[in-house]
């Protein structure tokens, strides 16, 4: 799959020093992704994630002054978007129903684990902001972490004090409240009426708990060995949650995940290449199919890892959360060299 790109790029059959030295400097001093095997696209997703590298220096240089010439100064600015966010945080706290004497099943457990964690991040944003508030009226002393939460809101970024209780994200303020309040719907949606048709993973704090609690269920009504079962995948030709209409009864369907160095074509249903400056694709439906080992046997697929966040994972492999089986016709060297994966968040 290597590509010449507008250029030759040989070893010169020569022998002379003087004739090597010719071929070296008619070498472009450039090189487009296309020599390395990989899209044009990566070329723009490298100078884009440049540039926000660049501006994000910048909006950390500024100064604290105040805006002039009658402006909002910073401080007015920084309680307006504390009272914003104060007002989509919910106030009162979220209830499981459980029956008692009932036994929970794996599902039931994950949900009370997801509400207990949210719930922390909750209480952990009120406080914060209600005692910046404080502090800017001068009620009480302006800490080091109420300061970096005060630029936080300034500059639009997720504060780090909520970012460590929170999924992991690369979203600025502003998307992360609208992911917020998807999570907060999901999960009392869940909590009133049940396991929902079309699981949003990405709302979840730990998605990979999900699968494995979907995989226990599974074992249990059919006897299984739970070492010995596993999962896949099969994309539907669904886009909206909607159109599903009831729940699996073994295994669930999935909403959420973004594709990258592919596309998916829901007309041929399997993975092409991708369009000029479409960086990222949501994918359809995803069914997650529970099945033993034994009996999985997969062909003309391409097995792709679907991370938390674009960033994929870090050194020490945080951040890689299942993997899909995405139907290729061609073969899969060339979607491993187009550096293809999925994720649960994109950073807008």
């Amino acid at each position: 799959f290597f590509s010449q790109a507008g250029f030759d790029y040989i070893i010169p059959q020569v022998e002379a020093i003087d004739k090597y030295r010719e071929s070296i400097a008619e070498l472009p001093l450039t090189s487009s992704p296309e020599v390395f095997g990989l899209h044009p696209n990566a070329e723009i997703g490298y100078f884009t994630e440049a540039a926000k590298q660049l501006w994000l220096g910048v909006l950390n240089m500024q100064t604290s002054e105040g805006g002039g010439s009658g402006g909002i100064n910073r401080d007015e600015y920084i309680l307006q978007v504390a009272s914003d966010v104060l007002s989509k945080i919910p106030t009162e706290e979220m209830k499981t129903q459980s029956e008692e004497g009932h036994v929970p099943r794996p599902t039931e457990v994950v949900l009370v684990q997801e509400v207990a964690r949210f719930q922390i991040l909750i209480n952990r944003m009120t406080s914060s902001l209600l005692d910046l508030k404080r502090a800017l009226a001068g009620e009480i002393g302006m800490s080091a972490e109420l300061d970096e939460l005060g630029s936080s809101l300034l500059n639009g970024f997720l504060p780090p004090a909520w970012a460590r209780l929170a999924p992991a994200t690369m979203k600025p303020l502003g998307s992360w409240m609208a992911h917020f309040q998807k999570r907060q719907a999901q999960y009392e949606g869940w909590a009133s009426h049940g396991e929902p048709p079309v699981f949003w993973l990405s709302g979840l704090h730990i998605p990979d708990s999900l699968l494995t609690a979907l995989i226990q269920t599974t074992c249990r009504k059919k006897g299984w060995a739970l070492d010995k079962s596993t999962f896949y995948t099969e994309c539907t030709a669904w886009t909206d949650p909607r159109e599903v209409k009831e729940s699996l009864e073994h295994g669930t369907y999935i909403e959420g995940l973004y594709i990258e160095g592919a596309q998916w074509s829901i007309e041929t249903g399997c993975l092409v290449r991708q369009r000029p400056k479409v960086l990222v694709q949501e994918l359809p439906l995803v069914q997650v199919i529970p099945i033993e080992y034994s009996r999985l046997k997969l062909r003309d697929s391409l097995r792709t890892p679907v991370y938390v966040t674009q960033a994929r994972r870090n050194a020490m492999g945080v951040g890689w959360v299942m993997d899909v089986n995405l139907h290729t016709k061609e073969h899969p060297s060339l979607w491993i060299l187009q550096g293809v994966a999925c994720c649960l968040n994109t950073d807008i």
